[in-house]
């Protein structure tokens, strides 16, 4: 199943999406977070050691997050502000920690996260307004390699259907 969390306050965003993806025939879930209140980390590490897997901020999060465990892509859509996803954008990846445990590990010559469950959720990036795609591409496959998932790239809007068809 394939998760879209649509920050922006444009649906024409996910319209698009929508059409693209039912042609492909692909599962998948839409959820329009951009009214939803989402706040950002505070790194109170209660994800980690009072409430594991359990972020302590209970705002519209939640359910997202119940989502993204059984996904197996996340792709986010995000406004951008100098270049990077907006701060909206941003929170979505920033409240994941309760995915992956405190504890660190080895692989290959850098630390990495263990991560809490089997299932890894690829990750995805569309964008609207002016980003640094090459930085983005780089930010996102590191986010990506830190859940032991992969990077399914960044995109800006006007390339849906490219992102699209690496949907599956």
């Amino acid at each position: 199943m394939i998760l879209i969390v649509n920050t922006t306050k444009d649906r024409a965003v996910t319209d698009r999406l929508k059409t693209a993806i039912q042609a492909d025939k692909t599962e998948y879930e839409i959820v329009e977070a951009g009214d939803m209140k989402i706040s950002h980390c505070i790194g109170c590490n209660y994800c980690w050691l009072k409430t594991p897997g359990i972020c302590s901020i209970k705002d519209d999060y939640e359910e997202i997050l119940k989502k993204m465990v059984k996904a197996d892509q996340l792709w986010v859509v995000s406004d951008t502000a100098l270049g990077f996803l907006d701060h909206k954008g941003k929170n979505i990846f920033d409240r994941i920690l309760p995915l992956v445990t405190m504890h660190l590990k080895f692989k290959g010559d850098q630390m990495r996260h263990v991560t809490r469950y089997k299932r890894k959720t690829d990750i995805g990036i569309i964008y609207c307004g002016e980003g640094d795609r090459e930085y983005l591409e780089r930010w996102n496959g590191r986010t990506a390699l830190n859940f032991g998932s992969r990077s399914l790239g960044a995109f800006p809007e006007e390339e849906i259907e490219e992102a699209v068809s690496c949907m599956h």
